[in-house]
C-alpha cells in the first residue's frame, strides 16, 4: 500500500490576497484616526485654538456620538449599496473636515470660542459618520473573505491592525508636530496642524488603496427572522441584558475619561514633547499588537469568564497605580505611565477577545443583535467618560484644596483626576463581571 501523502500545513491567513489588503486599508485608516483625534486635535485645540480641556473633549464627543449612533445605519446602507463603496467615500469625508478644520476663522476670545468650539463639533460630526461607515464595512468584507473557522483570527488580525495603528500614529504625529510647528506658526497656520494635515493625507492614501486594491464586494448574509427589527428590536434587546450593558457603559466610561486629554496630560504634568510622548508609548502598543493572538489562545484555555475577570482586574491594578499620582509626586513621573500601561495593556489583551465571545454566547440566535446593543453601550460609556474626564482635569482644583492641599499639588491632582475616574469605573465593571459572568462547568 503507498503510503498516504504528509498533510499540508495551511498558509497563514494574512496571506490571503483580501485579508493583506484589507488588513493595509485598516491599518492606515486607524493611523490616520489616532493622529487627527488622539495625537493632533486635543493639543492643536488647546495651545493653537486657547480652547479649555473641557472644550476640547466636547469636540472629541463630536467623534464618539456620531460614531457609535451611525454605525448601525451605515451598517444596515453597506448591505444595499456595498460595503467597498462606502470604504472609498468614508475616508473622503474626513479629508475634506481635515482640510476645512485649518480654514476655521479665529474669533474674539472674548466671545468667539463657543462659535469655534460649534464648527470643530459639526466637523468631527461628520468624521464620525464616515467612521461608522467605514468600520462596519471592513468587518463585513473581513467576514466574507474567509471561512467559518478562521474568522475569529481575521476579527483579530483587525484588532491587531487597530493597536498597531495606535502605536504608529503617537509616534509619527509627533514627529511631525515637532518637525513641522516652527514653519506652520510662521504660516498662521497653528503649530501643532501638522498632524491634521498628515490625517488628511493618510485618509487620501486609504481611498485611493480601496479603490485600486479592493476588488471584492460580497455583501454579508442574514438571516432573515432576525434582520432590521427596528428600534423596537433594539429596545427588547437593550432589556433582555441590562446587566451586560451597564457593565460596557461602566468600562468605557472609565476608558473615556482620559482619552480625549491623555497627550495633554502627558505634555502638562509629564512635560513630554510629542515626539516624546510618541515614544514612550510606541514599544507597549507594539508589544501588545505582536502579543494580542497568544494572550487571546491564553483566554480560550483558561476560560472567557475567568479571562474577563484576571484582565480587568490586571487593568484595575495599572489604573490605581497611576491614579496615584493625585496625591503624590513619586507617581508624577514618565516611568510610572509606563509601568502602569504594562497590567493595562495586558489586561485589555486577555479580556476584550473573552468579553466579546461572552456576549456572542448570551443568546446564538441574536449574536448580532446582543453585540450590536453591547458595542452602543461602550459608545455611551465612552461619551459620558470623555466630557466627566475633561471638566475634571480643569475644574477640581478646587477639591484638592479642599482635601488640605497647596495650590501646586491641587493643579495636580485636578491634572490626575482622570485617572481616578478610570480607576472608580474598572473596579467597579469588575465586581459587575464577577457576578454575571461565570464559564460553564
Amino acid at each position: 500500500m503507498s503510503e498516504a501523502p504528509p498533510a499540508t500545513k495551511p498558509a497563514p491567513i494574512w496571506k490571503n490576497p483580501t485579508v493583506s489588503r484589507l488588513l493595509l486599508v485598516a491599518l492606515f485608516a486607524e493611523i490616520g484616526y489616532a493622529v487627527l483625534n488622539i495625537s493632533t486635535m486635543p493639543v492643536y485645540l488647546s495651545y493653537d485654538r486657547n480652547f479649555g480641556a473641557s472644550s476640547a473633549v466636547y469636540v472629541f464627543c463630536g467623534f464618539l456620538f456620531a460614531e457609535a449612533a451611525m454605525k448601525g445605519p451605515m451598517g444596515h446602507l453597506a448591505d444595499r449599496v456595498g460595503s467597498r463603496r462606502l470604504m472609498m467615500l468614508a475616508p473622503l469625508l474626513t479629508v475634506c473636515t481635515a482640510i476645512a478644520s485649518l480654514f476655521v476663522p479665529h474669533f474674539d476670545p472674548k466671545v468667539g470660542e463657543p462659535i469655534e468650539v460649534f464648527i470643530f463639533i459639526v466637523l468631527r460630526l461628520i468624521d464620525g459618520v464616515g467612521a461608522a461607515m467605514l468600520w462596519p464595512a471592513a468587518f463585513a468584507l473581513m467576514g466574507n473573505s474567509v471561512s467559518d473557522a478562521k474568522r475569529q483570527e481575521a476579527m483579530s488580525l483587525l484588532n491587531m491592525c487597530y493597536l498597531v495603528g495606535v502605536a504608529l500614529a503617537l509616534p509619527i504625529g509627533g514627529i511631525v508636530e515637532d518637525s513641522t510647528g516652527s514653519i506652520l506658526a510662521k504660516a498662521g497656520i497653528g503649530s501643532h496642524a501638522g498632524g491634521i494635515i498628515l490625517a488628511a493625507i493618510l485618509f487620501g492614501l486609504v481611498s485611493l488603496t480601496v479603490s485600486r486594491v479592493v476588488h471584492i464586494d460580497a455583501k454579508p448574509i442574514h438571516d432573515e427572522a432576525h434582520a432590521g427589527g427596528g428600534f423596537k428590536d433594539l429596545v427588547k434587546t437593550w432589556k433582555q441584558i441590562p446587566s451586560y450593558l451597564l457593565l460596557a457603559v461602566l468600562t468605557f466610561a472609565g476608558i473615556g475619561f482620559p482619552m480625549g486629554i491623555i497627550k495633554i496630560i502627558a505634555q502638562d504634568e509629564f512635560k513630554l514633547t510629542a515626539t516624546q510622548f510618541g515614544a514612550l508609548v510606541m514599544p507597549g502598543a507594539i508589544a501588545m499588537a505582536l502579543f494580542s493572538v497568544p494572550i487571546s489562545k491564553i483566554g480560550e484555555r483558561i476560560g472567557r469568564a475567568r479571562a474577563v475577570h484576571i484582565g480587568m482586574f490586571s487593568c484595575a491594578i495599572g489604573i490605581s497605580l497611576l491614579s496615584l499620582g493625585a496625591f503624590f509626586e513619586f507617581f508624577r513621573t514618565p516611568w510610572i505611565l509606563a509601568l502602569g500601561g504594562i497590567p493595562v495593556g495586558l489586561g485589555f489583551l486577555l479580556t476584550i477577545p473573552a468579553w466579546l465571545a461572552s456576549v456572542s454566547d448570551i443568546n446564538p440566535s441574536k449574536r448580532a443583535a446582543n453585540i450590536g446593543a453591547v458595542m452602543t453601550a461602550q459608545g455611551v460609556g465612552a461619551m459620558i467618560g470623555a466630557p466627566l474626564g475633561g471638566n475634571a482635569y480643569e475644574k477640581l482644583v478646587p477639591v484638592g484644596k479642599g482635601l488640605g492641599m497647596s495650590d501646586e499639588a491641587a493643579v495636580h491632582f485636578s491634572h490626575f483626576s482622570p485617572f481616578i475616574g478610570t480607576a472608580v469605573c474598572i473596579w467597579l465593571a469588575w465586581l459587575i463581571g464577577l457576578r454575571i459572568l461565570r464559564d460553564p462547568r
